[in-house]
């Protein structure tokens, strides 16, 4: 189900402000997030290890974690160092540690084999960091697996039919724009679509001038998916018949879209979200309309693909079916599953090497 060898998004830093202890399930895995006095992050399994009572019900001191149950203290390595009324400290008393980087205000977490864990492999989207886009960070919780929203982002033709009145515009969309191009990626796929001469859409009107409200726009998506759940997508909006197809982006508008889904469990899911834009100045007025427009289009997703879920766990032998529009996510799920696969074929290798091979004489001796 879970592709454990790869750096998924699992906050933004603002949810460890004021020494807040985060508890998040990750990957059926149950993990507490902190921002140490050092400033650096940390992940630790949310169990102590003594009793198993949460650590996110504990105390943070300093860079480290106390259990509020019997006070275990333990560093931001997991190691435990110290106990209350005993001096000596086992060896194996500690929990796990998970490898996290802080970069461009979202927390990466590794959920996989540490040793495996590489900070250069994250995505770099350098729009998150450069001060001409801005934009309101988001985080939704979806009771759905984090695939069906991976399907949906994948697939631009619902934009007419789930968002009509709000990030889609008209029906119009699905019939009379197809892909310019498609490519299959190794770890994912990059579309790119043009809608000609159309209406520009209500989340794009609401932050026009009143003049430009009026006028159609030539309006390019160009959306990229990256394993295991990470989508960006580049808009662009030119005043009608501009030449923006063939490089002229005079009078354009252009938005750029970053999303992250992140399995909590393998029916439940998070979703990070931000969309910037490069053209407010210091008015926060645009940002403003457009995370709420982004909510509200976000909800009309989620009404259908949480009763997508539903009506796939009331039905597990049901097959999903494609058309020519599903070529994206198609390949991408099929480069996914051979990941899965080749992930859980390696660890079996490596167990078949740990486990010593019971001989006749052993047997005969246990």
């Amino acid at each position: 189900m879970f592709l454990k060898n790869c750096w998924y998004v699992a906050a933004w830093d603002h949810e460890l402000i004021d020494g807040k202890l985060l508890a998040r399930t990750l990957l059926e895995e149950r993990v507490v997030l902190y921002k140490g006095d050092s400033g650096d992050v940390v992940a630790l399994k949310d169990r102590c290890c003594h009793r198993g009572a949460p650590l996110s019900l504990g105390r943070r001191e300093g860079d480290c974690i106390r259990c509020m149950y019997h006070g275990l203290k333990f560093d931001q390595t997991g190691k435990c160092v110290q106990i209350p009324g005993q001096d000596n400290i086992p060896a194996k008393l500690g929990v796990r540690s998970y490898p996290v980087v802080l970069r461009d205000h979202l927390v990466w977490i590794w959920m996989g084999e540490p040793e495996l864990a590489n900070p250069d492999d994250i995505l770099d989207f350098p729009y998150l960091r450069d001060p001409q886009w801005k934009g309101i960070p988001g985080y939704l919780h979806y009771d759905a697996n984090w695939l069906l929203i991976v399907d949906n982002l994948s697939d631009f033709a619902h934009l007419a039919f789930v968002h009509t009145k709000t990030l889609g515009g008209s029906e119009e969309y699905a019939y009379v724009t197809k892909p310019v191009t498609m490519e299959r990626l190794e770890r994912g796929f990059r579309v790119e679509r043009w809608h000609m001469n159309a209406a520009p859409p209500p989340f794009h009107k609401k932050v026009l001038p009143a003049a430009e409200r009026v006028q159609n726009v030539d309006r390019r998506n160009i959306g990229h998916m990256h394993i295991p759940g990470n989508f960006f997508l580049f808009t662009l909006f030119s005043p009608a018949g501009s030449g923006a197809e063939k490089g002229n982006l005079q009078g354009a508008r252009e938005y750029r879209n970053c999303q992250f889904m992140t399995p909590e469990t393998r029916s439940t899911s998070h979703h990070f979200w931000i969309y910037l834009n490069n053209f407010e100045g210091d008015d926060t007025t645009i940002s403003r309309s457009l995370h709420a427009s982004l909510i509200e289009g976000f909800m009309e997703d989620k009404h259908i693909i949480e009763a997508q879920q539903k009506a796939m766990e009331e039905d597990p032998d049901f097959k999903l079916l494609a058309v020519v529009a599903d070529a994206p996510l198609v390949h991408f799920r099929r480069v996914f599953d051979a990941l899965v696969a080749q992930e859980q074929a390696d660890q079996a290798l490596r167990l078949t090497r740990t486990i010593p091979i019971a001989t006749p004489q052993s047997a005969s001796t246990s």
